[in-house]
């Protein structure tokens, strides 16, 4: 898996949340730690505090990234790490260093975050296995037995981290530590904070030592805690019988009262806060200090780990790091490599219940067929019991696959209503139209004898009856009838004479289209704009269609020859990477145009809506795609159409997740127009290639600058394209590809219009980013 150069990673303009206007008095910084559970992810605390993962190459190599605030874009970031950390199995933070259980042989590896040192073992330790690890401010403990062997229980060995004069860290047994009782102890979990370590003994209960352990206040029986995670000067744990959460100590560090009735499957903790992992939905649960509406809202984590003010987590859909900030966080910058990491720790056997077994094929890495370094290992993951708002489960989890989140604006049937919010009028509607359905096409299948009895014996008499009215019938309207029909039933309302597209465009009737969208109903929305709505229909042949309805005010406001205008471009444009028109409708003064149904929805929605994310080589080829119907638009459309309302909202995807442009004008401007709007949407096309590349909204409030263009232009100018990739989607091994995106955006969005590039020349620099196929 291809890392992109560190100078490359990093972005304050194209990812602020990583620039909160959070102030506190700097002296609290050096005085503060926050300490959390052994995973795949951990950090170390105080002034140098850092985050390292185990990656997902299937090496468990280490990555690692700090604050770089205080260092300027012109300059390398600071080193954080020293370059010889080993694979490690699992990993653990203290003040100012971190420690991991080396993946090949179960020994303990320290290290100095600040890269001073790396050899944080005292001799006598050193050749020890270990199969649990707790970092505490200045101290670490660890259980013996070998990682890899399922051990459940093991004797613990302490450790002290001393500060040197030259500011760098030794280490030395620890006689603070050493309690004859604990020693004797069996525990199979462990955490650490400043001048304590608790565990969960064998021999019953939660037990704590060291000089500040009684500090705690922990007694009496606690239950069966599954889940530990410590502060400065607390502890918190989650009870899997009981499904609570307690905590001890101080309250500074995780308030009066954690949050009730919430299972969690991980925890982590800062220096007055806590966050967890939720069982349901593997959202973030956070508590004490902090302000919720900093947590990211809408993803899962498989595993978390908190510095002092600052927690990172590893996403659940795409294995990418992810952090934020506490309540009163100063001004930080921790921005993480664009790089997975391991959801979880490599361990042998069974995952067990509620668990299933992580599968590498998902990251589509064809060398990759293991995130462990033996393949006899496996990453057990908690399984998703929900979903977030606006998604359901659309499987449930298996052995070897976590349950699936589906976007609700696909539910389409009442296994999802009630999970999506769908009201109970809403339900009963449902079935009735699908009752309607069900009844017209058993009665359809029962008369469709009788009509071909009836066709055989009429048909010769009709096409007489034809011939002799010759051409006195002109059909006028969307049911059909004749102006000889309207004369005669004096319609107070004829429709107006609609221009027929042969063997393309169907006249439909107002009362099938009623009822296909069940009544113009609101559930049936997909989208609405200034001069209309449009629904979801389907037609009693069981096809899907887009209905859109122009409201009564567009009416009034144009005449019947507008329409007709209308209908004329729209019956003769047809494109495989345009919506095209299937149908209309005029009865009732009603403007109805019926299109082609495009299930997946807008690209809008899928970078910035919620709905399953699109990895690079569907990006690019949405780009091309898109590319080519505007292309088709400018240049071969008799006459010219410019679309002149380019966005991502205005291209759909189909049922083979192609690009159709939509929503283009239908009445096209002058010819000195036409060229300059021309121009116009290979500009706006552009701002479509960044959204694509960086995942970001075209104008975005709560991103300083707001304007995409505005951020994202001058570091592409300035050779930084790479921090305007979209880190929420796995990287490909080429980054190649994305650059060069960057660069085909960096041309459409040229001030003056005269240099930017055509439709077609567009469509031919992204075609060539997709027949590279460097993407895979």
């Amino acid at each position: 898996m291809k890392k992109l150069p560190r100078f490359l990673t990093g972005s304050p303009q194209i990812f602020p949340f990583f620039y909160l206007p959070l102030v506190i008095l700097l002296f609290f910084v050096d005085l503060t730690s926050g300490f959390g559970s052994m995973g795949p992810i951990s950090a170390s605390f105080g002034s140098n505090g850092v985050f390292c993962a185990i990656d997902a190459s299937g090496k468990q190599e280490v990555i690692c990234w700090g604050n770089k605030t205080n260092y300027s874009s012109s300059t390398n970031p600071p080193p954080i790490y020293p370059t010889d950390v080993p694979p490690m199995a699992a990993l653990n933070g203290g003040g100012g260093f971190l420690c991991g259980i080396l993946a090949n042989c179960s020994q303990v590896f320290c290290w100095d975050s600040t890269g001073l040192s790396s050899d944080l073992v005292p001799p006598s330790f050193k050749p020890n296995a270990y199969f649990h690890i707790a970092a505490g401010r200045t101290h670490v403990c660890a259980l013996r037995g070998t990682y890899y062997s399922e051990a459940d229980w093991g004797s613990v060995d302490c450790w002290d981290i001393v500060r040197q004069s030259n500011n760098g860290l030794s280490s030395r047994p620890s006689s603070l530590f050493y309690d004859q009782h604990v020693s004797t102890l069996a525990f199979n979990k462990i955490v650490s904070g400043d001048g304590f370590s608790c565990g969960i003994a064998r021999e019953g209960g939660l037990v704590c030592w060291g000089p500040n352990s009684k500090n705690l206040g922990v007694s009496g029986d606690p239950g069966d805690l599954g889940i530990l995670a410590s502060g400065i000067n607390s502890i918190c744990g989650f009870s899997e019988v009981s499904g609570g959460i307690k905590c001890w100590g101080s309250n500074n560090s995780f308030g009066i009262d954690p949050p009730g009735g919430i299972r969690l499957v991980s925890m982590a903790a800062g220096a007055k806060h806590f966050c967890g992992i939720r069982e349901d939905d593997h959202g973030i649960e956070c508590w004490g200090n902090f302000n919720s509406s900093l947590v990211p809202k809408g993803s899962g984590f498989l595993a978390i780990a908190s510095t002092d003010f600052v927690t990172c987590g590893i996403r659940e859909a795409d294995l990418v790091l992810d952090c934020w900030f506490a309540n009163d966080s100063p001004q930080l910058n921790y921005d993480p490599p664009l790089q997975l990491c391991s959801p979880g720790l490599c361990s042998p056997g069974n995952c067990g219940e509620r668990r299933f077994a992580f599968n590498a094929s998902i990251l589509n890495e064809p060398d990759l067929t293991s995130l462990c370094v033996r393949k006899d290992l496996k990453i057990c993951s908690p399984c998703g019991l929900n979903c977030s708002a606006g998604f359901f489960p659309s499987s449930a989890c298996t052995q070897n696959a976590d349950r699936v989140c589906t976007a609700c604006s696909l539910c389409q049937n009442s296994s999802c209503w009630n999970i999506c919010g769908l009201q109970s009028s809403e339900i009963k509607e449902k079935h009735e139209h699908q009752l309607r359905q069900l009844l017209l096409i058993i009665g359809s299948s029962a008369s469709g004898f009788m009509l071909i009895l009836l066709g055989w014996y009429l048909l010769p008499r009709v096409i007489a009856t034809k011939r002799d009215e010759g051409k006195k019938t002109h059909f006028a309207s969307c049911i059909g009838k004749t102006e000889l029909e309207i004369e005669a039933n004096g319609d107070s309302n004829p429709p107006v004479s609609m221009v027929q597209c042969p063997g393309i465009a169907q006249v439909f009737r107002l009362s099938e289209l009623k009822d296909a969208t069940n009544g113009f109903k609101e559930f049936n929305e997909l989208g609405r704009g200034s001069n209309g709505f449009v629904y979801k229909a389907v037609l009693p042949d069981g096809r899907q269609v887009a209905v859109k309805r122009v409201n009564a005010a567009t009416i009034i406001h144009t005449n019947s020859r507008d329409f007709e205008l209308e209908l004329e471009v729209l019956c003769s444009v047809r494109h495989s990477n345009i919506v095209n028109l299937l149908g209309y409708c005029a009865e009732m003064g009603e403007r109805i145009l019926v299109y082609e149904f495009m299930p997946h929805g807008t690209l809008h929605d899928h970078l910035h809506g919620g709905l399953s994310p699109l990895n690079w080589a569907m990006r690019l080829k949405i780009a091309m795609q898109a590319a080519k119907g505007l292309e088709y638009l400018h240049k071969e459309a008799v006459p010219p159409i410019a679309h002149r309302d380019v966005k991502s909202s205005k291209i759909l995807l189909d049922a083979d997740w192609g690009a159709r442009i939509t929503d283009f004008a239908l009445l096209t401007p002058n010819d000195s127009d036409i060229s300059q709007d021309m121009k116009t949407d290979v500009f706006n096309f552009g701002i479509v290639l960044l959204e694509i590349l960086s995942g970001r909204k075209a104008y975005d409030m709560d991103c300083q600058p707001p304007n995409i263009v505005d951020s994202a232009l001058p570091l592409i100018r300035q050779g930084k394209a790479a921090a305007v990739i979209d880190r929420y989607i796995a990287l490909p091994r080429n980054v190649e590809p994305l650059l060069k995106l960057a660069d085909i955006a960096e041309l459409a969005l040229r001030e003056d219009p005269s240099k930017r590039p055509s439709m077609s020349d567009l469509v031919h620099s992204l075609e060539q980013l997709v027949k590279e196929g460097l993407l895979l």
